[in-house]
C-alpha cells in the first residue's frame, strides 16, 4: 500500500485506486511513499520473541497479538534485568501488553540457543534509554 501526498486537495482523484490512501500535505508535487501496512510480525505470532523497549528493558515472551500501531501482547513473559555484579535476573510478568511507541527492537528468540545459556553467569551493563 502507498501513501499519496498532494500539495493541493483539489488535485486529488475522486476515489483512490485500490491499495492507495490519500493525504493532503504541503508538498509541491505528488509523492509516493511506502506505507507500513504490515509490521512483519505476522510470522512471529505464537513464537518466542525478545523486545527491547525505549527505556532499555528486555522483555521476552510469546507473541500473541499486535495491531497497526505495533502495540503487542505477550504471554508467558518475563523481563531480563542485566547487571555487571550478578547474573541476569528474570522477573515474571505473565500476560503483558507493550505500547508500540515504547518499542525499539523486536526480534525472534532462538529457543534452543537461549536454553543453552547460563543466565546466572552472564554479566552485562543494563541498556541505556533510547534518546530521540
Amino acid at each position: 500500500m502507498y501513501l499519496l501526498c498532494f500539495s493541493d486537495w483539489r488535485h486529488q482523484p475522486a476515489s483512490p485506486p485500490p491499495g492507495y490512501q490519500l493525504l493532503v500535505s504541503g508538498g509541491m508535487a505528488p509523492v509516493r511513499r511506502m506505507m507500513a501496512t504490515g509490521t512483519g510480525l505476522e510470522s512471529l505470532v505464537d513464537q518466542t520473541i525478545s523486545v527491547i523497549t525505549n527505556d532499555g528493558r528486555n522483555i521476552v515472551g510469546v507473541l500473541k497479538g499486535f495491531d497497526q500501531a505495533t502495540n503487542i501482547i505477550l504471554d508467558e513473559s518475563h523481563e531480563r534485568v542485566f547487571s555487571t555484579k550478578e547474573g541476569v535476573q528474570q522477573l515474571v510478568l505473565g500476560l503483558y501488553i507493550i505500547r508500540g511507541d515504547n518499542i525499539s527492537v523486536i526480534g525472534e528468540l532462538d529457543e534452543e540457543l537461549d536454553s543453552n545459556l547460563d543466565l546466572s553467569k552472564l554479566r552485562a551493563h543494563p541498556l541505556k534509554p533510547v534518546i530521540h
